[in-house]
This record gives C-alpha cells, sequence and structure tokens, in this order.
C-alpha cells in the first residue's frame, strides 16, 4: 500500500525560533458620565488619588495586574495588561467593582485599545547601517541611541530594531497588527539578506 508523506507547513516564524511577548496593551474606557472620585477614595481606600499632582485616581487590580486611571470626565486609561482581551476584562472588573460597591455606573464602558507594546525576537543578527540604506522611513544614529527606528506604514506601527535581532513593535492597536508587521520585517530582511542566522 502507498503512503502519501504528510506535508508539515512550519510558519514562518517557527523556523529561527522566533518570539513575540505582548509587553503592555494601553486601552480606554469612556463612561460617558461624570464620576466623583473623592467617592471612590471612601469606598476603596487603598486607590491612589493625589489631585494636586495628577487629576487622575489609580486602580490597581490583583487579577489581571494592572493599573487604571479613572478621571472625573468619566475618562479611563488601562495600562499593564498582557493581551487585548485582559485589558477590556480590566476594564470591565473596575466597572463591575464600582458598580457593587455603590458608585452606579449607567452604561457599559466604551472600550478602545489605543497602543500594544511588544517585545520581539528574531535570533539572528541584523546589518542597521544597511538596513537604514535598504529600508524607507528610518533613523539611525548609534552615538544616541543603539537601536535603528523603522516606521513601517502598514500596519502603521513603529519598530526599534537592535543588531542581536530583538526588536520592540509599538503603535499597534490589535495584536494581529503586530504578528503581520514581524512577519512583514523578517521576511523584508531574509529578501534583502539583512539578517543572519547563528
Amino acid at each position: 500500500m502507498h503512503r502519501q508523506a504528510s506535508i508539515i507547513r512550519v510558519h514562518p516564524l517557527a523556523e529561527h525560533k522566533t518570539f513575540i511577548s505582548i509587553e503592555n496593551v494601553v486601552a480606554t474606557g469612556a463612561l460617558h458620565q461624570n464620576i466623583d472620585l473623592n467617592s471612590i477614595v471612601r469606598v476603596f481606600p487603598g486607590v491612589e488619588y493625589r489631585p494636586e499632582q495628577f487629576p487622575g485616581l489609580v486602580y490597581h487590580l490583583r487579577k489581571p495586574k494592572t493599573a487604571t486611571l479613572i478621571f472625573g470626565s468619566g475618562k479611563m486609561v488601562c495600562t499593564g495588561a498582557k493581551s487585548e482581551r485582559q485589558a477590556r476584562k480590566a476594564i470591565m472588573r473596575v466597572v463591575d467593582e464600582l458598580n457593587r460597591n455603590g458608585i452606579v455606573i449607567l452604561s457599559k464602558p466604551e472600550i478602545q485599545v489605543q497602543n500594544i507594546v511588544a517585545s520581539v525576537g528574531l535570533g539572528g543578527h541584523i546589518d542597521l547601517e544597511k538596513v537604514t540604506y535598504s529600508l524607507n522611513h528610518t533613523m539611525y544614529e548609534p552615538e544616541q541611541f543603539p537601536g535603528l527606528i523603522y516606521r513601517m506604514d502598514d500596519p502603521k506601527v513603529v519598530i526599534l530594531i537592535f543588531t542581536s535581532g530583538k526588536l520592540v513593535c509599538t503603535g499597534a492597536k490589535k495584536e494581529t497588527e503586530v504578528h503581520r508587521a514581524v512577519t512583514k520585517l523578517q521576511e523584508t530582511l531574509e529578501e534583502k539578506t539583512l539578517i543572519t542566522y547563528e
């Protein structure tokens, strides 16, 4: 009996031990109502609120480990989440806790992811001098900063590129954009032989 060999398709990023780690997701929540921040302080003594220094109140959650800024205007900013889902969950959890403790929130918050920061490792060595000449929208001043700044148009992100093959990607609004940007950059670096793998 003739057996057909199965073909395993390797994801392009898997070949060189590429890793992508989401470090921080910043999301905003709009409640469309004014909030009395002093009443939150009375109910939750653990929150940070120093109006003479900063107009927002800082509400910490242990799970997911995040900090949410709440402003009197009803605007919220959540930082520290490790995924889009976690950021949304954190804002919803803060709103639930406020509601359960007598701080009446009239509607569900309108949540938007504003920025995703990811650290990336491509597992190779990148020639930054050559990258400067090969790619548009780059800035490289090694005497001021060891990394090259690359502004990608689609998806609209900024990537810091280091000779070690490490990258920092910022500006994405979705996790899929991070993966698309990294794949696109890696393919370009390989195509133009700007990266060498150990």
